[in-house]
């Protein structure tokens, strides 16, 4: 079921939105005053159980959690049940393909140190932006971690633990996640 309604919400809390934008079910979708969130045309969200026959675990979340973040989803991305939560500024490029249950997060929640974090000094909590690169596609239950580059192509395996810079079409799975596989380019 596409949720116009829900869009016309989302454009009151100024998520920018592309044409042919389908939600499936209602996904939790957050802009905070000051940030930027920005919907590519073509985009397809799926937050109910039965969207996704992988098993999705919760609707999906889309969130800019304080001013001056940015949120960046490309053209025909397609997402399913996931998480991504910004701080700083998370890309995502345009034909990504993000799978069931899979966290986007460019930040650490909370402060490292214990006296920060009892404090609840927010200043304190590592953030550093991710960019997904065009045409990736990343498996269910992947968690991709702050500071993540993953150039045009690649391919992350369901369930990997990602955080480094990867090049363009390589394939990447484990936890650590490292490549696994380079891919043939053709042209």
């Amino acid at each position: 079921m596409t949720s116009n309604w829900f869009k016309l919400v989302m454009r009151l809390t100024k998520v920018q939105i592309g044409r042919n934008v389908t939600l499936k079910g209602v996904p939790v979708i957050f802009n905070q005053s000051g940030a930027e969130l920005t919907l590519g045309s073509g985009v397809t969200i799926k937050s109910s159980f039965l969207s996704n026959l992988v098993g999705l675990y919760s609707r999906t979340i889309i969130v800019t959690r304080v001013a001056g973040a940015r949120i960046a989803i490309g053209d025909n991305v397609g997402i399913s049940g996931a998480t991504i939560y910004a701080r700083k500024e998370i890309t995502i490029g345009e034909g990504t393909m993000i799978g069931g249950n899979t966290k986007v997060l460019d930040n650490d929640f909370h402060p490292i140190e214990a006296e920060a974090r009892l404090a609840n000094d927010t200043r304190k909590i590592g953030t550093r932006p991710i960019h997904i690169g065009k045409n990736c596609f990343i498996g269910c239950n992947a968690l991709i971690l702050k500071g993540t580059e993953l150039g045009d192509g690649c391919v992350v395996g369901a369930g990997a633990v990602v955080s480094g810079k990867f090049e363009a079409n390589c394939v990447i799975a484990g936890n650590p996640a490292r490549v696994i596989r380079r891919l043939a380019v053709n042209g």
